[in-house]
């Protein structure tokens, strides 16, 4: 075991994070669902959906024979959807072939759908003590700033490295304690503003803070410009009081997830709902732009409460089509931003 390790390893015994939901009960499957889970989403945000996910789906034999519905509902406010379709995905998977049981090798874990090198490698780790790299955002941080790595960690050239680093750190008999340590050390102490060097278990040999350069490693993503898009939510309800929403394509943004229809750009939004359904149509109010912040663009969102009247025989033969009352709303896999519309515009009735 290096040295690195070692200290790694002592301060996460004194120091470190020993009961996370998921560390109670380091099964392959939690495991691998909590970290699929906290890819680009903080513990603290975690932690409520893990418990509710893993009680409604408590092993790869639930998870595989529930409804993509049921998945997204109970995924919907975490965001980056592709995460739970293809976690669904997988678990179907591991019910056919690996007879309900997560693979155990390297190999067969990343044939899976979303499971990559870092995640595999954790599901090993952390449930089987396999000594295997993880590179994850929070021990690129780390690496970055003790090794003095300049260039950012997206980079081909600098991730290659880290990867080398990473794989001459793990102990062959301690990878379990070792991965858990240097994650946490990144969580908690490594962080992106402020780092608390004085208490770091490794600050004697760590290059960043011996340069002075703990704020500046690892250098920021190079900027980019994010094009603007524009879409009109038609937010039709009925006589009944039902809201109207709409599957949207597996692929895409939101894939899979119900939504509000969305009216064609440069299009009356009146116009084009009467012709769509067959049915009278009128405002009743324009709500506020909504603004929401994708990876590679933002959307900005124009909703429009429209009142539709007699238009059930126009939808009966599009499933993808349905109406809701706000309540039965509620339960299903819904985007973040569709979420706040129907509770701002479309209360549930009190019980």
């Amino acid at each position: 075991m290096t040295d690195i390790a070692a200290r790694l390893i002592a301060w996460h015994r004194r120091h470190g994070r020993h009961d996370l939901p998921w560390q109670r009960n380091r099964s392959p499957y939690r495991v691998w669902v909590s970290e699929i889970m906290l890819q680009q989403t903080r513990v603290a945000t975690v932690i409520p959906y893990f418990e509710r996910f893993t009680d409604r789906f408590p092993d790869v034999a639930a998870l595989a024979a529930a409804s993509l519905d049921d998945v997204l509902g109970h995924w919907s406010g975490l965001g980056y959807y592709a995460r739970a379709r293809q976690l669904h995905r997988a678990a179907q998977r591991v019910l056919e072939h690996h007879g309900g049981v997560v693979p155990e090798t390297f190999a067969e874990l990343v044939a899976l759908p979303g499971i990559g090198r870092s995640t595999a490698g954790a599901i090993l780790a952390l449930s089987r003590n396999v000594p295997l790299p993880v590179l994850d955002g929070n021990v690129k941080r780390v690496l970055t700033r003790h090794n003095g790595i300049e260039g950012w960690p997206g980079d081909r050239r600098v991730e290659a490295l880290l990867w080398t680093l990473a794989g001459e750190l793990v102990p062959a008999d301690r990878a379990g304690a070792y991965t858990q340590a240097i994650m946490d050390l990144g969580a908690t102490l490594c962080t992106r503003t402020r780092p608390l060097c004085s208490d770091c278990p490794v600050t004697q040999t760590c290059r960043a803070r011996e340069l002075g350069q703990q704020e500046q490693l690892p250098a920021k993503r190079p900027r980019r410009l994010l094009p603007e898009k524009h879409a009109v939510f038609a937010m039709l309800q009925n006589d009944a009081g039902e809201i109207l929403l709409q599957r949207r394509p597996e692929t895409g943004i939101w894939g899979g997830l119900w939504s509000f229809p969305e009216c064609p750009a440069q299009t009356d939004v009146v116009d084009w709902a009467a012709d769509q359904f067959d049915a009278g149509v009128e405002i009743v109010t324009r709500a506020p732009i909504l603004r929401h912040t994708f990876t590679h663009f933002r959307l900005s969102i124009e909703p429009i409460h429209l009142r539709l009247r007699r238009a059930e025989h126009r939808i009966a033969d599009r499933p993808a089509v349905q109406w809701w009352r706000p309540a039965e709303a509620a339960s299903l896999g819904l985007a973040a931003p569709v979420r706040r519309l129907i509770e701002k515009h479309f209360p549930s009735e009190p019980s």
